[in-house]
């Protein structure tokens, strides 16, 4: 057939729906559902050849996609430099359901020509209402044809402008959307553009686009899952220095400010107590408790007597160099020079399998239960009928705490579809990127280690996965307002002191980086941008 040869030739698939060009790039006040592509009776796909498709990747990575390895490493200019090789299968005379030998014809039930014509014919009498032989089918046919070369010719008239413009935000978006609607041949030339426009030691935008790449990639190769995993962030080789996270820490200080209201909130509560336990799901590093150990020692009357249960996954063991016995090691030693009587409870286990047995809680003690950056990673309702971000919040009920802490990133990535978390990825990291100039510079040896191991990772799980392996499920306050509100809790204002104590630690920063409280609610930010909400809670 005379299309079919066309097919082969170009590569490309010509039935283009006018309203799918404009889907590309869509004005602020139109839908970003994603588009549909296909022929029209929906029967046939067409798939087509990407050579070496991973050599778009711009981060250490591995993956198995039909039997195929890739690695990708960065170049000494910091440009993305991998290699892989992938088939798609291009006869397009043959799908997965075409089981026999022959070519997939355009007339499989009705051989004979004249029978063709005929029915035609009556089909064309009874429903117009017309002499069939007044129509020029074959007009009519190479009319519908030509209408078609020319939708196509539209249609890469169209990407090649956009690609002159050199909006790397525009491209990004129109790859996610050329992705989503399963054009393998648009997203394979604009791969090959963006590959070309990021860079990991560049602007801001060209940083997070590169790392965005990656997770488009890794999308199309359902590598998102292995690269997150091999990504944890590492400490550097030398001893002395500081981790990559705790370099993020000091750098971005709406983490910082973050963990600050929360140790605020657990001083306040524990104002009058003796005896003190903190639950920390997700302990990490234990550099939160750092300065809630300082702020106690002092206080009027003598400290309190410190119990820490640290809580976290096994696997963030090489994030720290060792189990968690190295950072009950380390606060145990401040907390010595401090003269706070302290007690270190390491519980290595997963927060999807945390029960009450795990706690250690003894009788008489005041707790306090510490949710920073953590809730976010436990599936909810729409991943799992166990709903582990809810049981948490019961089980923390459970425990009659004096007071609750949430820290989390003020962004949705969990139910939102993947078009729209795509651009509130973009729009989140965006800030953050920028946040990251004004305090370290470009050339800063630390920085590409900070933004790869520790915000990259994160970004490529976002847009890369789905279901249970798309782990990094932010949810706005709103959301995690209610969780709290259903499981039994009620707000608990942070105290004005800290709030204006956080307030003047920021004036020594940035005079873009934002602090706003809203119904007892911190928010930090950047510019006009929310990044973290810390909050508290009472039974």
């Amino acid at each position: 057939m005379q299309t079919s040869q066309k097919h082969k030739i170009t590569g490309k698939c010509i039935d283009w729906p006018v309203q799918e060009l404009e889907s590309y790039c869509c004005p602020p006040n139109q839908s970003l559902e994603p588009c549909q592509s296909g022929s029209d009776d929906g029967s046939n796909s067409v798939q087509h050849s990407i050579p070496n498709l991973e050599r778009y990747c711009t981060l250490d990575s591995s993956s198995s996609v039909q039997n195929s390895s890739s690695t990708a490493s960065f170049s000494p200019d910091g440009s993305p430099v991998s290699q892989q090789n992938y088939t798609y299968p291009l006869d397009l005379h043959h799908s997965p359901e075409n089981t026999c030998a022959s070519p997939i014809s355009g007339s499989c039930v009705i051989d004979n020509e004249n029978d063709l014509g005929l029915m035609i014919r009556q089909l064309e009498t009874a429903m117009l209402g017309i002499d069939s032989g007044d129509l020029d089918l074959h007009a009519i046919a190479a009319s519908g044809r030509a209408t078609e070369v020319s939708v196509e010719a539209e249609r890469w008239k169209y990407m090649k402008e956009m690609i002159a413009r050199g909006d790397l935000k525009e491209l990004l978006f129109a790859c996610a959307k050329a992705i989503e609607s399963n054009d393998m041949y648009m997203a394979d030339c604009l791969i090959a553009q963006l590959r070309q426009m990021v860079s990991v030691s560049g602007e801001p935008m060209q940083r997070l686009g590169a790392y965005m790449l990656e997770g488009l990639v890794a999308r199309l190769a359902s590598s998102g899952s292995s690269i997150y995993k091999a990504l944890r962030c590492k400490e550097p080789a030398s001893p002395e220095l500081l981790s990559y996270m705790h370099i993020l820490y000091e750098i971005c200080p709406y983490f910082k400010f973050g963990y600050m209201s929360a140790n605020g909130a657990i001083a306040e509560a524990m104002k009058e107590e003796s005896r003190v336990h903190i639950i920390d799901f997700q302990i990490a590093q234990g550099s939160q408790w750092l300065t809630l150990i300082n702020a106690l020692a002092g206080r009027p009357g003598g400290p309190p007597s410190i119990r820490i249960t640290g809580i976290d996954d096994p696997t963030s063991a090489f994030a720290r160099g060792g189990g968690l016995e190295i950072v009950g090691q380390r606060l145990r030693k401040l907390a010595e020079s401090c003269k706070v009587p302290f007690e270190f409870h390491a519980a290595a286990i997963s927060g999807t399998e945390v029960q009450l047995e795990n706690l250690g809680i003894q009788p008489g003690e005041a707790i306090a239960v510490n949710f920073a950056m953590m809730l976010h990673h436990m599936p909810d309702e729409s991943v799992d009928t166990q709903n582990h971000r809810d049981r948490l919040l019961r089980l923390a009920k459970s425990l009659s705490p004096k007071v609750v802490t949430l820290v989390e990133q003020e962004a949705n990535t969990n139910t939102s579809p993947f078009i729209r978390r795509f651009l509130e990825t973009m729009g989140y990291f965006s800030s953050i990127f920028e946040s990251i100039d004004v305090s370290m510079p470009r050339e800063h040896k630390e920085r590409i280690n900070v933004e790869q191991h520790c915000l990259a990772r994160e970004i490529v799980n976002i847009i890369a996965c789905e279901g249970k392996e798309r782990v990094e499920r932010y949810e706005l306050f709103g959301k995690w307002r209610s969780r709290f509100i259903m499981a039994g809790f009620t707000p608990s204002p942070l105290s004005p002191f800290v709030n204006a104590t956080i307030k003047t630690l920021l004036q020594s920063y940035c005079d873009k980086y934002t602090l706003e409280e809203r119904d007892g609610v911190l928010y930090l930010g950047w510019m006009d941008r929310a990044i973290i909400a810390s909050c508290a809670w009472r039974c």
